[in-house]
């Protein structure tokens, strides 16, 4: 990548992003993200995953620059040298969750998830959810709050509030994690191959309503929901070498 390389900067709302997008535009220039070589995003966590979803389609790399409260997934913003940081970075393959919800009204909706999908109770009554792993079912009742599916990116996300596990980049398995259970009392989630499809029924929906959320995409009074990694569809994330997303999650095991 050359100093004339053609980045597409974009920022969150925030007062300081955008700050910072008025600097980095000026240094650097601003490219469309359709004719970018890369797109730089400013911001936090929540900010990212936005970007993410928004430009899934155009398969550009993602180097984040933290500018928010929040930066898990973003390097430092510095002004000086962004190019050859960009050029030095290292790649993680992010490969989301397509969430596909079916609701009481009969609508089926299909989403990505690049942290994780999550089902909730809408009213003061525990969910009942039966959980089957490629077709077969393993928890026939569920008696929770709620439960998810975490990808390694997103496992040290919502995924590790619930006390689920962190999971290493590149590691092939997700997160299977219950939110708050009262039936099964000793189940505590479960690691399971990239390539198991979970499917989620929801029992007694009427009296017991259930949300479905993929990401920040909210799906209410679902009836069963199906997930799956994505094999077609993957995002790419630079991030400095010192400082690189495995680590970080590598780091996070041993945070006291």
């Amino acid at each position: 990548m050359s100093e004339t390389a053609k980045i597409a900067f974009v920022a969150s709302k925030a007062e300081e992003a955008q700050r910072q997008l008025a600097e980095v535009a000026q240094r650097y220039g601003q490219t469309p993200a359709k004719d970018a070589d890369v797109i730089v995003a400013l911001g936090g966590d929540g900010f990212m995953l936005q970007t993410l979803h928004r430009h899934k389609e155009l398969g550009k790399p993602v180097f984040g620059m933290k500018a928010g409260t929040v930066g898990f997934m973003m390097n430092l913003y510095r002004v000086d040298g962004l190019v050859e940081r960009i050029r030095r970075a290292q790649e993680s393959v992010l490969r989301p969750l397509v969430m596909q919800a079916s609701t009481e009204s009969g609508n089926v909706t299909e989403h990505l998830a690049f942290n994780e999908v999550s089902l909730l109770r809408q009213t003061k009554q525990a969910a009942k959810i039966r959980v089957s792993l490629n077709g077969a079912a393993k928890i026939d009742e569920l008696v929770c709050d709620g439960v998810m599916v975490a990808t390694p990116a997103g496992s040290t996300a919502y995924n590790l509030s619930a006390h689920g596990p962190i999971l290493p980049l590149g590691s092939d398995v997700l997160a299977l994690t219950p939110i708050a259970a009262f039936r099964p009392r000793r189940w505590r989630g479960a690691i399971l191959r990239s390539q198991t499809e979970v499917t989620f029924e929801i029992l007694d929906h009427y009296k017991r309503p259930v949300s479905a959320t993929a990401d920040s995409f909210e799906v209410r009074d679902v009836v069963e929901v199906t997930v799956r990694e994505s094999r077609e569809r993957t995002m790419t994330m630079l991030f400095d070498p010192e400082h690189n997303l495995e680590e970080r999650i590598i780091n996070e095991q041993f945070a006291m």
